[in-house]
């Protein structure tokens, strides 16, 4: 279980960054003059080169593949729910790293999440082990294809 919950950590690190940098390059880019085809076309151009953005989608796919592969060897009502630390990493990113006011309320709901997770990996540790597949019979014999010489 600590083992799941270490690589979700690294994950959720690679997501509460690439989301920072999602946000700083949008916001480099700026909002739309209008809805246009030129400027939906400048916006699409100067966020296809804007290196925060492109940096932000290579940290989300880097934690889009450590969800898939955590998913592919872990119950999903285990994996998802911790999922929401990344909010708890997000929020500590955007405040030492884009330096954003977070009021008490978010703190709180922050402090909120922490504890859901830690419920959830609780009810992880707790679960009943599942049952192991009976061992072959050593006294059965292999069954034949007729009758024996």
């Amino acid at each position: 279980m600590a083992k799941v919950v270490i690589i979700l950590l690294v994950a959720l690190c690679f997501e509460a960054v690439g989301v920072v940098l999602l946000s700083a390059g949008l916001k480099e880019i700026g909002e739309p003059n209008g809805i246009t085809l030129s400027e939906i076309a400048r916006l699409v151009r100067q966020g296809s080169t804007n290196s925060r953005i492109l940096l932000g989608i290579l940290f989300e796919t880097i934690f889009f593949v450590f969800l898939l592969v955590l998913l592919k060897r872990n119950d999903v009502s285990l994996i998802w729910p911790l999922t929401s630390l990344g909010f708890v990493l997000t929020a500590l990113a955007a405040k030492f790293l884009l330096h954003e006011q977070v009021s008490a309320a978010r703190w709180g709901g922050v402090i909120l999440i922490m504890a859901g997770a830690a419920l959830v990996s609780w009810s992880e540790k707790n679960k009943p082990a599942r049952p192991s597949p009976p061992a072959p019979d050593a006294t059965a014999t292999p069954a034949s294809n007729g009758p024996r010489p």
